[in-house]
């Protein structure tokens, strides 16, 4: 095998290794205008979009266990992959493809598990990992905001009965 083709392959072996997720999409009719601006948008989102050789990917997927990309490897081919999440990815490539109604997405893996562009779509729609985050620390937060609350009524309450007991007194201090 060709040295440069040797590059490439232990390249792309080395992108589909450290991402946390692939997304195969078919670029046909995408200008290089496009794609510079699909790049710049995912660079924000930690990802990247390359054009790719399928058979390259083919090779490469095969000895990483994830021929279940298989599918995927037809027509002109880029995969877009990164270590960020997914889900805001997969929300910057839906707004694009609304926007230029390129790339279409192929089919997908996210950590070894194949997903087809119809789950990648409902990636999309999930919220972000910090919204998800949000919402776990107000889960765990309202049962100790109701906690706090009741001891403050009860706290609340015996300042009442004490504060009764002392205008009480006063009063038969008075008569």
């Amino acid at each position: 095998m060709r040295l440069e083709k040797q590059s490439i392959i232990n390249d792309l072996r080395a992108r589909m290794q450290n991402s946390q997720f692939v997304i195969l999409t078919n670029y046909k009719g995408l200008d290089v205008a496009g794609m510079s601006e699909l790049r710049k948008r995912l660079r924000v989102v930690e990802a990247e979009f390359h054009v790719v050789q399928n058979s390259l990917v083919r090779l490469v997927a095969k000895d990483l266990g994830q021929a279940g990309l298989e599918p995927g490897l037809t027509g002109p081919s880029a995969m877009i992959s990164g270590s960020g999440d997914m889900a805001r990815v997969a929300k910057v490539l839906r707004d694009f493809i609304k926007e230029k109604e390129k790339p279409a997405v192929k089919i997908g893996a996210l950590q070894g598990a194949i997903l087809s562009a119809q789950d990648v779509g409902a990636i999309a729609d999930l919220p972000s990992r910090e919204q998800l985050y949000g919402m776990l620390v107000g889960t765990l937060a309202a049962p100790m905001q109701r906690l706090v609350g009741t001891l403050n009524q009860k706290l609340a309450s015996v300042v009442y009965v004490l504060k009764a007991y002392q205008e009480q007194k006063e009063k038969a201090g008075q008569a």
